[in-house]
């Protein structure tokens, strides 16, 4: 058996205390910041879209190319005990012993755009243990929830036949960021119609519009050439895009998310009574705990 190129149980470990964080550890522990040595790659789309069962057939693929896969598949949480049944790592299962793959199902807690707390903590530590790729499954998602382009070399949106009005609502959001389209479950009937609608959006867009790719089950011929596809992408930015503008962007990402976690751990400190304060007073109240006036520190 081929021997696994990570340390499984320490990365679990590393991962565990990533994701777990409060916003004040995660400063205190000079966490590492993105190398842009591991390709980042995002898979998003509507909820049904079938992303983790798209991700489980591509990682094979992605394994071909690359000495190290990990997985991060992110599962809505309860919005009242914050749990969540974390179904991704179910359908990943039979991919779960492969020694240079590793998956890692997470819940959304409080983090918005599909994403989870603290996932730039946790890419980082990924690329810290040297993987090569790292594909990163959102929530899913609707028309403004794309956050994963901020952190990601290569998004990927899946959408299925009779998604049409679908398109219609992303057509100002999520439509504009994606690198790569796929038409999912292309057998069932309305895949050709909705291909037809993804490539008419994407034309009056751009001159040269980003791919669009039909998957189905039984039938990996679509899978390979989505694999390949992103291939292209990824030689593509390495040649064109800006290293300097691509680390500005995640640096902005990762402080914002901090900022945002430090205003729900506030929120989440206030007694109960402290909801009855007319506004301008609550706010002030709070806004003067996020400053932390006796510190000088946020």
């Amino acid at each position: 058996m081929t021997r696994s190129p990570f340390d499984r149980r320490a990365l679990s470990q590393a991962l565990s205390r990533a994701a777990k964080a409060s916003v004040a550890e995660t400063l205190a522990s000079a966490a590492p910041e993105f190398s842009g040595r591991s390709r980042l790659i995002g898979i998003t789309g509507p909820p049904g879209a079938g992303k983790s069962t798209l991700v489980a057939r591509l990682a094979p693929f992605r394994l071909a190319k690359a000495d190290s896969v990990a997985v991060i598949a992110i599962d809505p949480s309860s919005p009242r005990t914050q749990g969540s049944l974390l179904g991704d790592r179910i359908r990943m299962e039979a991919l779960g012993d492969h020694p240079r793959l590793y998956i890692r199902s997470l819940p959304s807690r409080h983090a918005h755009d599909g994403l989870t707390e603290n996932l730039p903590e946790i890419l980082a530590t990924l690329e810290a243990f040297g993987f090569d790729e790292v594909l990163v499954e959102t929530v899913g998602v609707g028309q403004t929830a794309y956050g994963v382009r901020a952190l990601v070399d290569a998004e990927i949106l899946v959408l299925t036949p009779g998604a049409g009005d679908q398109i219609q609502a992303m057509k100002a959001g999520i439509m504009e960021t994606a690198d790569l389209f796929v038409v999912n479950k292309s057998d069932l009937p309305g895949a050709e119609r909705l291909e037809a609608e993804l490539l008419g959006v994407l034309r009056h867009r751009s001159s040269e519009p980003p791919p669009v790719l039909r998957v189905k089950l039984g039938d990996d011929a679509g899978v390979a050439a989505l694999s390949d596809a992103v291939d292209r992408h990824l030689a593509t930015i390495a040649e064109s895009r800006d290293a300097r503008e691509v680390s500005r962007n995640r640096r902005r990402f990762r402080v914002q998310s901090l900022i945002q976690r430090r205003l729900e751990e506030t929120l989440e400190a206030q007694p109960a009574d402290a909801w009855e304060e007319e506004l301008p007073d609550l706010y002030q109240r709070i806004a003067e705990q996020l400053l932390r006036k006796n510190g000088g520190q946020f």
